[in-house]
């Protein structure tokens, strides 16, 4: 009996010992994998090489879009192939003997408000810097560069003088009483200039960051062209900056359409600009002098036609990241703050991190404003994948948000789902992109969309396509409308124009997403 007792408290003490040393073997494996795990995660992520195998999804969406553009294009159009547009606004300038009569009409309307078409300029301008391979195997850079030339053709004639810029063409009180087809305009359409009395610094800054953007663009194509381009953003940069004054001040009555907050982000945003055009150090010296007065660094914002900083610091992390052999070390540091702050406004952007925004729907998307909501989410967006290829490219692991990291795969993630939302994976199930997809709105809130090709209406009578309660009769396709309501609801109306109506500035910000998404490459190290 002593003899079977101790026998089994031998195995009992064995069968002890081997759990303990199974535990420690588990505790060095959990260990181990920790160690791999935190190692990995240290790895930066391999560079894409070349454009790869295309997303069918977003290369269709891409096509959509930039066919918006010739839909708000003025003047004398050249190969139309949008079939119910036509030649409009023939006579635009003609009070001050300049050809006006080229840009884009800003929305719904037949304006043209230079503040965001010079930002329409500039991001599209920006898309095909960093996604023009891209876009060639999908066989739209040549259609984005033609729709950029259109613009900035129109921005060489508006500014004449040094010191004068027209901003505008048109009243919008007298065209917002009118409902007719850009064709049949017959009201007046005065012109709205900024001069040395009568300063605008946003614009003329947005102007002078337009045309070295597009002088970038245009650089080994048009050479005479592109260094046209950069003579006028030099002009209009020292003009916005010498004689300062907010143009909404100064001239009240666009404050009621295109309000700005303030200029010392334009100013940032062109000297940025031109600093990748000229490779001119005074530029960056200029964004460090001044990013105390005007970056407001570690405060991150969001993206818009008004807002630049977070586009400025984004831009400027280029030259960090890829590293500037014409920049000083006093320099290269004073633009680590742009970098830091860009990289903030990254992390409110990713969902999980401790920083994130809390302005989102239910469905994931960002939302900030209940007018036109779909600017912020597409421009953050925009953002995301610009920052991403730069990280890849650049072979940066992470970036760190309070101390948790993300690669910049889950970056792209994030814009990703910006995307795919609005084109159609959300609660409502509807594409927000006009013509994409199975359902999409049919009532957007657009003129020329609304009113039949051969209707003989004018200014007054053209109403009743504004109230009636059929489809619009021509597809206004690729525009992207206003957006949801942050309970993700979407009234389709066409005099609901705060969710219905198109932008051309949302138009260029959803190219540059989609031209990031539709294949993967690495990005150019210098524009120039």
């Amino acid at each position: 009996m002593e003899g079977e007792k101790s026998s089994k408290g031998g195995c009992l003490g064995w069968f002890l010992v081997l759990i303990v040393v199974a535990a420690i073997a588990a505790g060095i494996g959990v260990y181990i994998k920790s160690k791999i795990h935190h190692s990995s995660d240290g790895k930066p992520e391999p560079v894409p090489g070349p454009p790869g195998a295309i997303v069918t999804k977003y290369s269709d969406a891409l096509k959509l879009s930039m066919q918006f553009f010739d839909i708000q294009k003025s003047g004398k159009l050249v190969d139309n192939q949008i079939p119910w547009r036509g030649d409009s606004a023939l006579k635009d300038g003609n009070d001050v003997n300049l050809d006006l009569t080229k840009g884009l009409y800003d929305a719904g309307d037949h304006m043209k408000f230079g503040f965001p078409m010079a930002f329409t300029a500039t991001v599209l301008s920006w898309a095909i810097l960093e996604y023009g391979d891209q876009m060639a195997v999908v066989k739209q850079l040549q259609p984005a560069q033609d729709n950029l030339k259109w613009i900035t053709d129109y921005f060489i004639n508006a500014h004449p003088t040094d010191n004068v810029l027209y901003i505008q063409v048109g009243d919008p009180d007298l065209d917002h009483k009118c409902w007719e087809r850009p064709e049949a305009m017959t009201e007046q359409r005065p012109l709205t200039q900024i001069n040395t009395t009568t300063p605008g610094t946003e614009v003329a800054a947005e102007t002078a960051a337009a045309m070295a953007a597009a002088s970038l663009v245009f650089k080994t194509s048009n050479s005479v062209y592109s260094s046209h381009l950069l003579k006028h953003a030099k002009q209009l940069f020292n003009f916005a900056d010498k004689h300062r004054g907010s143009y909404s001040e100064n001239i009240p009555k666009v404050a009621t359409y295109y309000n700005s907050t303030g200029y010392g982000d334009e100013l940032l945003w062109a000297a940025s600009w031109l600093y990748h055009a000229t490779k001119d150090n005074t530029y960056i010296q200029y964004v460090n002098d001044h990013g105390k007065e005007f970056a407001n660094f570690g405060s991150p914002s969001w993206f818009s036609w008004d807002n630049k900083l977070a586009g400025t610091q984004v831009l400027l992390s280029r030259l960090t990241m890829f590293g500037s052999k014409d920049l000083s070390s006093s320099a290269n540091s004073g633009l680590q703050n742009y970098r830091e702050t860009a990289e903030a406004v990254i992390c409110g952007l990713l969902p999980n991190s401790p920083t994130a925004t809390s302005s989102r729907t239910d469905g994931g998307l960002v939302w900030i404003s209940e007018w036109n909501a779909l600017q912020h989410p597409i421009a953050s967006a925009f953002l995301a994948v610009v920052y991403s290829d730069y990280m890849l490219s650049s072979q940066t692991a992470s970036v760190s948000c309070s101390g948790k990291s993300y690669k910049p795969s889950q970056i792209r993630k994030f814009a990703i789902s910006q995307a795919d939302y609005i084109l159609g994976k959300n609660p409502m199930k509807l594409s927000y992109l006009v013509g994409y997809g199975d359902k999409y709105p049919q009532y957007v809130h657009h003129r020329g969309a609304s009113i039949p090709m051969d209707a003989k209406t004018g200014c007054d009578d053209g109403f009743k396509w504004l109230n009636s309660t059929e489809p619009n009769p021509n597809i206004a396709v690729g525009a992207l409308v206003g957006g949801p309501f942050l309970n993700e609801t979407f009234i389709d109306s066409r005099n609901n124009s705060m969710q219905t109506e198109p932008s051309t500035y949302n138009n260029a910000l959803v190219v540059g997403l989609l031209s990031g998404l539709i294949t993967t490459s690495s990005v150019v190290q210098s524009f120039t």
